[in-house]
């Protein structure tokens, strides 16, 4: 029996479709589309009714489909280091051309059915078929193509045919495989200064402009005027370049409506986000960042407010009759502190599904909570990223949320693709268990690169974690 989907969930996972739709229709008809950073003010670019694509998004979607390793692959052969970030790659890898596709037969035009894909065939009583060489047979139904890498503009290169119509068919049918070739760039690196580059090389490959606002690194916890006037004089300047790029003169009440709607996202997103802090929660932390996508793509549009607010309903319904979306028994709460594996999702989620932990805090999901009241008070907020503040403002955040969302240990994913976030983790460990008496364990990851994560580790960092709260309860109860 398929699982019930909320009218929330349904309304979000629309506009994530529209934006992806919007997007191609706009390229389809010859209008300018970008890529963007996540944190860039996209209330600027909303402005102009640009349709805009974010390419972190767009890599952790390819991730999680499993076509990660091939694309991080193709940008290594086009000569990028293994060691920058996995978003980076995949995106350096989607700009030049790369797509994974499905493998065929030229001649016969049929695809090639890969031998270790598909589910365990099962009968009628849901018991495994098994075949005479002992192992379960593969339910026809469910397997793939090989994966392979093909190269868009050698497709359009060919000479038109069934032939070429199969290779455009080929390419992976997900939307964040068909996002359109960016026609510019919009790039904040309040997120890491890895961005800045990843950008320039995607501008100088492509041969399109690049808008750029540059938010520093803040040393301390508020943030100074003379930062505000720094960053509020770049804002100017992009509105310039956004009037030369598109010929259109800046218009002031889309960019209030642009605003408005995206203080209204924002302020729905952090109240689902509050929802965790129920005990048991009515849903897990996995259900946030499976909604991030509508945060990233569409937070100055007022379908994705209105999305946001029907989850909240639906939240609520879920406080009123105790019911909940993490399919066991909450027994204990943690913290997930960074950015998840999205190839490895059912690997992060089968341990604590074991041991009863649920994720009840994260710091990656409200991270794009951007609220604020004016001009000033924007460029305020888009400084105010995890990897842009100081580390006393990092903790303060982190340990609030522990507090406020009654966690009994904390996950820390040490990511080998986000150094900036992940390099300071030890000493945040360190306070976390000394400051609020909580357990902490960290296992090695990658956001996007599924080499870089190993099963095994994990589930043993997380059965520790689970002793030590035990233990903790012990001492506490004793």
């Amino acid at each position: 029996m398929a699982k019930e989907v909320s009218p929330g969930v349904l309304a979000l996972r629309k506009v994530v479709d529209d934006v992806h739709a919007d997007a191609r229709k706009a390229k389809a008809e010859g209008k300018l589309v970008g890529w963007s950073s996540s944190k860039f003010p996209c209330e600027l670019a909303a402005a102009f009714d640009l349709d805009v694509m974010y390419p972190e998004n767009q890599a952790a979607g390819i991730a999680a489909n499993r076509d990660g390793e091939i694309m991080c692959q193709a940008a290594e052969d086009l000569g990028f280091d293994n060691d920058i970030c996995g978003y980076a790659r995949i995106s350096l890898a989607y700009a030049a051309g790369k797509r994974a596709a499905r493998k065929f037969d030229p001649e016969t035009l049929e695809y090639i059915i890969d031998p270790n894909s598909g589910k365990p065939l099962k009968d009628e009583n849901g018991k495994v078929v098994m075949g005479e060489d002992g192992k379960p047979v593969k339910d026809p139904k469910t397997q793939q193509p090989y994966t392979v890498l093909v190269d868009i503009h050698e497709i359009e290169a060919m000479p038109d045919g069934p032939l070429k119509d199969k290779y455009w068919e080929s390419v992976k049918p997900y939307r964040q495989m068909r996002i359109p070739q960016p026609d510019f760039l919009l790039c904040c690196n309040n997120i890491c200064n890895c961005m800045t580059k990843w950008y320039e090389n995607i501008a100088r490959m492509c041969n399109i402009p690049l808008i750029m606002i540059d938010i520093p690194y803040n040393n301390t916890v508020e943030v100074h005027d003379s930062n505000v006037a720094y960053v509020r004089a770049q804002f100017d300047a992009a509105i310039k370049q956004l009037e030369e790029l598109t010929g259109k003169k800046f218009d002031e009440k889309k960019f209030e409506q642009a605003c408005a709607n995206a203080n209204r996202t924002a302020s729905a997103w952090l109240r689902v986000c509050d929802y965790l802090q129920y005990k048991p929660a009515p849903y897990s932390g996995f259900d946030l960042f499976n909604h991030m996508a509508d945060i990233v793509t569409a937070r100055a549009k007022v379908q994705a407010a209105e999305a946001f607010e029907l989850l909240e309903k639906d939240l609520e319904q879920a406080i009123k009759e105790g019911t909940t979306t993490t399919p066991f028994p909450e027994k204990y709460r943690v913290m997930f502190e960074g950015i998840p594996c999205w190839p490895k999702l059912p690997d992060l989620f089968k341990p604590l599904k074991a041991n009863g932990v649920n994720v009840t805090a994260v710091v990656y999901a409200p991270a794009f909570g951007f609220v604020y009241e004016d001009l000033d008070g924007m460029a305020r907020a888009y400084y105010k990223a995890p990897n842009s503040v100081c580390i006393e403002q990092g903790v303060a955040w982190r340990e609030g949320i522990c507090k406020d969302n009654k966690v009994d240990g904390v996950l820390v994913h040490y990511n080998r693709s986000c150094k900036p976030w992940s390099g300071y983790m030890a000493e945040m460990q360190r306070r976390f268990t000394a400051d609020l008496g909580i357990p902490c364990a960290g296992f090695d990851g990658d956001q996007a690169d599924p080499r870089n994560f190993n099963a095994a580790q994990y589930e043993t960092r997380v059965q520790g974690l689970v002793e030590a709260m035990e233990q903790n309860a012990a001492n506490k109860e004793g």
